[in-house]
């Protein structure tokens, strides 16, 4: 016995995003916008992007301090903090706060459209790198550790740890193809959150990018603008034997950090 035929139409596919040409256009206008601003607020965005983002980076120190799980299931413990600090890029991009590195993603395509001039984009780059420089080194300084954040034996040899991985123990050249991996990610999230309509898509598609490159152990000019200055002022034997190291290639970090992002938004 055959069946009737299907009469039901079929159920329409609902696409609640924008395409990625229209993704590009609002990632656009939303450049132009940054560039244009007053100096006074980019100076006041920045600087509370570099303290957002430098909150994600004291919670994985905390939850990347287990010494059981380092020496036992070392990726399930990065899995853990990876999950956490993508928390803070997700609050800057929410209040529309600038990053330097999603900036040069934003301003560099308003430039190619012809919306802002080069040096605007230049000058967007050059306050908001600062900027975030400053509000990383407030929280590193007044709240992390004056406050005595992390000032318990656990944590503070875990901050050590990590910064001698990023500024001391990497070639110059591993630091630089680092970045580049870093601010693709990190661009493709700023990307995708213009791709979304709702809150909630956006949380997603900036989570996911940015738990990639903290689970890679990729390196972010201003997540090591945290990490770096803060093992200085720690104190320790550790770093007063090390210092002179760690404060010269924090230098490198953070240069070729900026020359790799702007290299792989090129």
């Amino acid at each position: 016995m055959e069946l009737p035929p299907r009469t039901q139409a079929p159920l329409p596919v609902v696409h609640n995003a924008y395409s990625p040409k229209e993704a590009i256009e609002i990632s656009s206008r939303a450049g132009a916008h940054k560039a244009t601003m007053r100096i006074d607020k980019i100076i006041v965005s920045s600087f509370m992007a570099g303290c957002l983002l430098s909150f994600g980076g004291a919670c994985y120190t905390v939850i990347n301090t287990s010494t059981w799980y380092n020496e036992n299931a070392p990726g399930l413990v990065r899995m853990f903090g990876a999950l956490i600090f993508p928390f803070g890029l997700v609050v800057i991009v929410m209040t529309g706060a600038d990053l330097c590195t999603g900036s040069f993603m934003y301003t560099t395509l308003s430039t190619l459209h012809r919306r802002t001039s080069i040096l605007l984009m230049l000058r967007h780059w050059l306050l908001t790198f600062f900027g975030n420089l400053a509000g990383a080194l407030f929280v590193t300084g007044i709240i992390v550790y004056h406050g005595g954040v992390l000032s318990a034996s656990p944590y503070r040899e875990e901050v050590l740890k990590i910064a001698t991985t990023k500024a001391v123990t990497p070639q110059w050249h591993e630091i630089f193809v680092k970045a580049i991996g870093a601010n693709w990610l990190v661009c493709l999230a700023c990307f995708l959150a213009c791709c979304a309509r709702e809150f909630f898509s956006k949380v997603c598609a900036i989570w996911w990018p940015v738990f990639a490159f903290v689970l890679l152990g990729l390196d972010h000019v201003v997540a090591n603008m945290f990490y770096i200055p803060l093992a200085v002022s720690i104190q320790s034997t550790f770093v007063t034997q090390n210092n002179a190291n760690i404060d010269t290639r924090s230098c490198f970090t953070t240069l070729t950090s900026l020359s790799a992002t702007t290299s792989g938004r090129a």
